[in-house]
């Protein structure tokens, strides 16, 4: 189903079975400004992502009801909404290099202005349905990179902020199913202009046959100065920088 939008944001929604398992990714316009305003009003937030596809979502749900899904109103709960000094730092850092910028001022807001998340999916069900254990068992990511028929796959914006013109946060999370598994990627980007990159990634994992799925958290971060050896095209490509961010 792909439906045109207003402003020429298309509105989509995918569904692919996968075993016992249903993949839905669904795509929508961008919410409206005075919708952002009462929800960053709701949130106790100053405000929120320029770009929030409130509506957007990737769900992967068990014929039995549970499973898990990604949007962007849950992951911007999780925010900080106090000051925190690492973050505070950033701001007085980017704001002396930007002094002559007329949005300087705005970063001190006791909120982190970065929008960064360590969302990892909303579950659905209630246990003993689904249940989060830690394991030592890991993804193996070199047989992901082996050649697979992709039989479905999606990619799904959730928010984009451009900080003022002087970088950018993004979050979007992405799926692909295979003949025997399946991966998903949800990846918070940030990236502040002279400043620092991070990258925060849920990685998630499913081998049909299982009765569970992997997921696994990490966080990159490095700041520009430490970067200096790797040419700086590649910082605004998250696939291409991710390489060389120090594992927090």
């Amino acid at each position: 189903l792909l439906t045109m939008m207003p402003h020429g944001f298309k509105s989509s929604k995918q569904d692919f079975t996968f075993g016992p398992w249903k993949v839905t990714a669904a795509t929508n316009h961008i919410m409206k400004s005075k919708d952002i305003e009462r929800l960053a009003d709701e949130m106790n937030m100053p405000s929120l992502p320029e770009m929030l596809f409130g509506d957007n979502v990737l769900r992967i749900i068990h014929a039995d009801g549970y499973g898990i899904e990604f949007n962007a109103i849950d992951a911007l709960k999780i925010v900080n909404k106090m000051e925190h000094t690492v973050k505070v730092a950033c701001a007085q850092e980017w704001q002396e290099s930007r002094m002559d910028s007329e949005h300087s001022k705005e970063v001190l807001k006791p909120y982190d202005w970065t929008y960064t998340t360590d969302y990892r999916g909303t579950l659905i069900g209630e246990d003993p349905q689904i249940q989060v254990t830690k394991t030592t068992e890991r993804i193996d990511l070199e047989r992901l990179k082996a050649r697979e028929q992709i039989m479905f796959f999606d990619e799904v914006l959730l928010f984009e902020d451009e900080l003022h013109d002087h970088g950018v946060s993004m979050l979007s999370v992405k799926i692909r199913v295979m003949p025997t598994s399946f991966f998903l990627l949800l990846r918070f980007f940030l990236r502040v202009d002279r400043v620092l990159i991070r990258i925060n990634d849920t990685r998630l994992y499913h081998e049909a046959g299982k009765n569970y799925m992997l997921r696994e958290f990490s966080t990159r971060e490095s700041k520009i100065e430490e970067l200096k050896n790797v040419p700086a095209a590649l910082y605004t490509d998250p696939n291409e920088i991710a390489q060389y961010l120090t594992l927090r």
